[in-house]
């Protein structure tokens, strides 16, 4: 159970770091957000490693690769466009069209890695979806300014939920028969990501204004935060969870993030309705259905 663990855990803490990212966009970049978020967990990692002492490990070169594409497409680039519909949609809606990642993930795993999962598996990830999209479906809309700004959010959620199966699949791929620790394996998925986006910034002349935006005080601290909860331990969790367990199971678990909001948002002061409990209740569900498996 360490991988569905591990996923669960994954899904708590990023919609923790959800919240805060949400507040946080209003005044910062997605991509100045995505950057700084990364090089605070980049550097929480070198000092994880570095206290439990593990020693540089190698892989093939071929799973190398494939980890370091999974972060340039999984956190470079979905983690960036993902940021950027929380501009457009909010968070419900965002989260909403992020529950297509699961089985986007099993049927690219099904296809690339001929990883098959039980009928009854099917099972589990359709309740826990339906049980996700039910409660977040229910939520208060959020106005849009103009028709435009909601295809966008649309195409860009979409976009972010195509990355992060690609993401998870790529990483599922590289390390499922390696010995390669998952701490290893996130360290290394977000130094790929964190180097696509210095690139991009130097070849746009965008560095040194996107580090001026992190800079100020009020944006420091929260970062910090949720950069500890929401990438420094959701990805190395998410890389253990995809480890120990098929990906479109680790990747439904991971889905389950809109569901840990509900109780953020009675702790703010929100009413949750009777809808909102029995869709948790029917995803808990379809969870319980893959941990029995």
């Amino acid at each position: 159970m360490i991988g569905e663990l591990a996923a669960v855990s994954s899904a708590l803490l990023w919609a923790l770091a959800s919240v805060v990212y949400a507040r946080m966009g209003r005044q910062v970049s997605p991509l100045a957000l995505n950057l700084g978020k990364g090089l605070v967990a980049i550097a929480l990692l070198i000092l994880t490693l570095a206290l439990q002492r593990q020693a540089t490990q190698t892989l093939p070169t071929f799973s190398l690769g494939l980890l370091l594409i999974s972060g340039v497409v999984g956190i470079g680039f979905g983690d960036t466009v993902y940021l950027e519909a929380l501009r457009y949609l909010g968070a419900r809606r965002t989260l909403l069209l992020g529950t297509l990642a699961p089985p986007m993930t099993a049927f690219l795993a099904l296809l690339w890695l001929q990883e098959t999962l039980p009928l009854m598996a099917w099972l589990g990830i359709a309740l826990t979806i339906v049980g996700v999209v039910w409660v977040i479906s229910e939520r208060a809309p959020v106005p849009f300014d103009v028709p435009q700004n909601l295809c966008r959010g649309v195409g860009l959620a979409l976009l972010a939920g195509v990355a992060q199966a690609g993401g998870a699949v790529l990483s599922r791929a590289a390390l499922a028969d390696t010995g390669v620790s998952p701490l290893w394996g996130a360290f290394l998925r977000l130094c790929a990501g964190i180097i696509v986006l210095v690139v991009w910034g130097l070849a746009r002349r965008r560095l040194l204004a996107w580090m001026q935006e992190l800079s100020a005080q009020s944006i420091l601290i929260p970062l910090c935060f949720a950069s500890f909860g929401g990438t420094y331990l959701g990805i190395w969790l998410q890389q253990v969870g995809l480890k120990y367990t098929a990906a479109g199971i680790a990747q439904t678990l991971g889905a389950t993030s809109p569901l840990f909001v509900l109780p953020i948002a009675a702790a703010l002061g929100e009413t949750i309705s009777v809808r909102a409990i029995l869709g948790a209740l029917l995803a808990v569900s379809g969870v319980a259905v893959l941990f029995v498996l």
